[in-house]
């Protein structure tokens, strides 16, 4: 199956590395036109920009912060004119041991919950309204098994926010299909990516493959190709789905 996703444009947030920078390559290989967004990292976004080709474009934001969540959405609608898909990837996994002082757990929490799910909420109100002007368009959020199975303690607020983005994407699927608006899921578990670093190194890679199904860690590149296919519109009965790439080690 080749999928063409020419003269369509694409915002993946949290693009310049890990599952973002895959997807945003993948978007780009397909024909898309990729707005790769970066909050720090703008030499790597901008190095993938180059790569991905296409007119892609790069665009920094903190999404911690809402202003600057919505003015992310209207450069990229500035610059490119219409946005088609909405992939919502970026996010942070913070370890908060409960054994922390309040006031720091509560500030991690916050931070937690603004990246995580204050920020894509944003951005689908803005997509929505964009899509439903347009006949329709598509959202991808960048979930985690995480919201179905838990987490270890010190990730409570990221297994939270997970949740969160789970029923916001069932929510808009319910509500905006008779629009031409589509939602999915995607849910990953461990992936080789350096945000996953922290965990890996404090539980041990041996701990992250004996939690899977299958011989070797999962990778960006296993993830990508799934984000595309919803982006195709080849999918979109499924909407309102959560489609699981984290080695059957939480199948729901």
């Amino acid at each position: 199956m080749q999928i063409d996703l020419t003269n369509t444009c694409v915002l993946v947030t949290g693009a310049s590395r890990g599952i973002g920078a895959a997807i945003a390559r993948a978007m780009g290989d397909a024909g898309a036109r990729v707005a790769v967004h970066y909050r720090s990292h703008r030499a790597a976004a901008e190095t993938l920009a180059e790569e991905i080709g296409h007119n892609a474009e790069i665009f920094q934001a903190d999404l911690a912060r809402s202003d600057e969540c919505a003015d992310l959405w209207s450069a990229v609608v500035a610059r490119f004119g219409q946005v088609h898909t909405l992939v919502n990837n970026a996010g942070v996994a913070i370890g908060s041991p409960l054994e922390s002082d309040l006031e720091h757990w509560i500030e991690e929490w916050d931070t937690t919950m603004a990246t995580n799910l204050r920020a894509p909420g944003i951005l689908c109100k803005l997509a929505v309204a964009h899509f439903a002007d347009r006949g329709g368009g598509r959202i991808i959020n960048i979930t985690s098994r995480a919201a179905f199975r838990g987490d270890q303690p010190p990730y409570l607020a990221y297994a939270a926010s997970k949740a969160g983005l789970v029923a916001l994407t069932r929510s808009i699927a319910r509500g905006f299909g008779k629009a031409g608006i589509v939602a999915f899921n995607v849910a990953p578990g461990f992936t080789r990516t350096e945000m996953a670093g922290d965990f890996i190194s404090q539980y041990g890679e041996e701990y992250a493959i004996g939690d899977i199904a299958l011989t070797r860690l999962t990778e960006p590149r296993d993830i990508a190709p799934i984000v595309v296919f919803l982006a195709s519109g080849l999918a979109d009965h499924a909407t309102g789905c959560t489609i699981d790439v984290n080695a059957a080690s939480y199948v729901h």
